[in-house]
Formats: C-alpha cells, sequence, structure tokens
C-alpha cells in the first residue's frame, strides 16, 4: 500500500509554514489520538510520521524533491519502528525476563512459584556482550566470531555431576521428592509452602560421588568460540537474540545470548533510516557552469553530474547506494557545497568585477 502525501496527511498546503504545520499536527493528533473515543491509532501513526519530516528543514527539502524516497520510507530513521530483523532465525530482538515476576510472587503464597520442583525447567544464565562494526559491515552484513569466557558442560563428566563410572542416588533432605515443606509467617498467619530442594536442587537425586572436576555442578568455565551473522542493514544500538548460546547448566537448557551492536561513525557517510547522507564540494565556477564529480559511495566510486547553476546545498539522490532493508536497497543523498575562494590573484579579481558590472550576475540569483 502506497503511503499517502505528507501534506494531505496534515492537510496543509506545499507552502505551509513551519508554525502552521505545527498547528496542524496538534489539531490532528488530538482528533486521531488512539486513547481518545473515536481516535485512530493508523491515522494517529501516519500523522506523527507526517510531522517528524515536514518539521524538519532539511527532511522536508529532501521530501519536496525526492518524495518518501528522499527521507528514506519512514520518518522514524530507525528509531521507534517496527523489529527490522524478524524473520532471521534466532536473531530476532527479543527481552526475556524469566520466571522472576508476579507469577513468583504469588506463587510464594498461593503454592504457585517453584512449588513445582523437579517439574519446573531449568535453565542456565543470560550472557550480555556486545560486537563493534565498520559503517559497511553495518550496511551489508558481516559474519562475526566471538570469544566468550563462561560456563559450559563439564568435560569429564558431560553435565551427569557424577563421576564417571558411579550414578545417582535419592537425595536424603527431600526423599527423592525434590522439594521440602517450609512455614513462612505472613500478614495472614502462618503459611506452608513447598520449596526446592537446597541439596538436590529440585532434582530428587544427588551423585553417588561427585564429579572431581566440576564438584558436582555439572558445568565448568572456559573460553568458547562463536560465530554468528550480522544482518545487512542493522542498526547502531540493536541488539541480536541467540537462543540457547548462552551459560549452560546441569539438567536444563542454555541461557540466551545477548550481543549489543556499535557501529563505528563514519568520515564521510551519516545514515538515516535506509538513507546514506555525504556531502560533495565544487568550486563556484563548476557551480555555474555545471560538471561532473566523482561521488563516494559504500558501493566506490560514482560519477554524478552537476547541472549548470547549481546551488549550495542542493541535494543529488543516487538511488541504490543506501541501505538495504530486506529486497529493497535505499538511495545515497549527496548535498552539493558551493565553496567560494577566499583568495584571488588580480587576474581573477578583474574578471568578477567585471562579471558582476554585466547583465549576466542574474545566473547566481
Amino acid at each position: 500500500m502506497s503511503k499517502r502525501d505528507y501534506y494531505e496527511v496534515l492537510g496543509v498546503t506545499k507552502d505551509a509554514s513551519a508554525d502552521e504545520i505545527k498547528k496542524a499536527f496538534r489539531k490532528a493528533a488530538v482528533k486521531h489520538h488512539p486513547d481518545k473515543e473515536g481516535g485512530d491509532e493508523t491515522r494517529f501513526k501516519e500523522v506523527n510520521e507526517a510531522y517528524e519530516v515536514l518539521k524538519d528543514q532539511q527532511k522536508r527539502q529532501r521530501y519536496d524533491q525526492f518524495g518518501h524516497a528522499g527521507v528514506g520510507g519512514a520518518a522514524s530513521g530507525g528509531s521507534g519502528g517496527g523489529n527490522p530483523f524478524e524473520g532471521f532465525d534466532g536473531q530476532n530482538i527479543h527481552f526475556d525476563f524469566g520466571d522472576g515476576g508476579l507469577g513468583d510472587i504469588f506463587g510464594q503464597f498461593f503454592g504457585g512459584g517453584q512449588q513445582t520442583g523437579r517439574g519446573r525447567a531449568r535453565r542456565g544464565n543470560d550472557v550480555e556482550t556486545s560486537v563493534t562494526l565498520e559503517f559497511e559491515e553495518a550496511v551489508f552484513g558481516v559474519e562475526k566470531t566471538l570469544k566468550l569466557d563462561m560456563q559450559d558442560e563439564c568435560s569429564h563428566c558431560h553435565g551427569e555431576r557424577a563421576e564417571p563410572g558411579y550414578g545417582m542416588k535419592t537425595c536424603e533432605t527431600c526423599k527423592g521428592s525434590g522439594q521440602i515443606a517450609k512455614v513462612m509467617n505472613t500478614m495472614f498467619g502462618q503459611i506452608q509452602q513447598a520449596v526446592v530442594c537446597s541439596t538436590c536442587e529440585g532434582r530428587g537425586k544427588v551423585p553417588e560421588k561427585v564429579c572431581a572436576v566440576c564438584k558436582g555442578r555439572g558445568t565448568e568455565r572456559r573460553t568458547q568460540e562463536l560465530a554468528f551473522k550480522i544482518p545487512a542493514g542493522i542498526d547502531d544500538g540493536a541488539t541480536i537474540r541467540l537462543r540457547e548460546h548462552g551459560e549452560a547448566i546441569a539438567g536444563g537448557s542454555r541461557g540466551d545470548l545477548y550481543i549489543h551492536i556499535r557501529v563505528k561513525a563514519h568520515k564521510e557517510f551519516t545514515r538515516e533510516g535506509d538513507l546514506i547522507l555525504s556531502e560533495t564540494h565544487i568550486d563556484m565556477v563548476d557551480a555555474a557552469l555545471g560538471t561532473e564529480v566523482d561521488v563516494p559511495t559504500v558501493d566506490g566510486m560514482v560519477r554524478m553530474k552537476v547541472p549548470a547553476g547549481t546551488q549550495s546545498g542542493t541535494d543529488f539522490k543516487l538511488s541504490g547506494h543506501g541501505v538495504p532493508r530486506g529486497a529493497h536497497r535505499g538511495a545515497q543523498i549527496v548535498s552539493v557545497v558551493v565553496d567560494t575562494p577566499a583568495k584571488l590573484s588580480k587576474k581573477q579579481r578583474e574578471l568578477l568585477e567585471q562579471f558582476k558590472s554585466s547583465k549576466k550576475r542574474s545566473i547566481f540569483s
């Protein structure tokens, strides 16, 4: 579905002032706010998106020149929008806060939470780390290798906790149930609660002889190498989740690994959504007469035509040289800066004086 014109969304003309745009936005936002009776969340988001572009002078200029393609296809610039990595197997942005929520609080009083003992799934600790990318690596995607020091399955007992050749026996503390009764004094009086046995950690069994390497933990700390793919177009500040690549635990599943992405600043490029922004400098004679310049892109140098009479601050679009988003790839917006010479020779000054007094000076107006 194609997007509506942003001016149409706000109900203003293309020559509307900044104040008129602000007033139109406030009126439309109040009208469509989803918390208001009769509000429309879709229209409200559309109004916000339009205002985010039209309130910014540079974005508005690019929108007037190139349409929606000139503002990266979205006003948010990647912040606050949808998840750009849905569909990557095991690499979606997601946070799991585990079992320490309200369920445990109520479970302590009404028999839930840890009462299940051996029925509760055991899970290793989550691990967080960060990776710094070059600008081009974030644009095109890259495969990285991490070295992480964390709990892994014991190499001696392979997570069984018992010394090889020995089995498991019934826990004497809980008599094999995996839980023990605990009396709690509460505002409601004394409440008896079943809690996980601390001796066997809810398993109901303990090793006949504990592993000499891991001392019965079933895990040992060591450095591990992990290769993983970073998708093209990833944003600075994004987080990749790799399920069950965190720390190991005996008798349970691994935790998750969260990789926070940092992207280095580039000396020539900046990024806005799926757009790449850059500048190129030309002298005033080339601006007046027209020229061709070699422009750096993430794909290499590209020859760009600058027509006669180009003014400083004019934007040019190089389609297909921006950031990939699925099957689509954004553009590069090149802003031309016209340089005025700080020093002139006597001959150059004379020529400019002649030009100034001539009737052709309107070329700069």
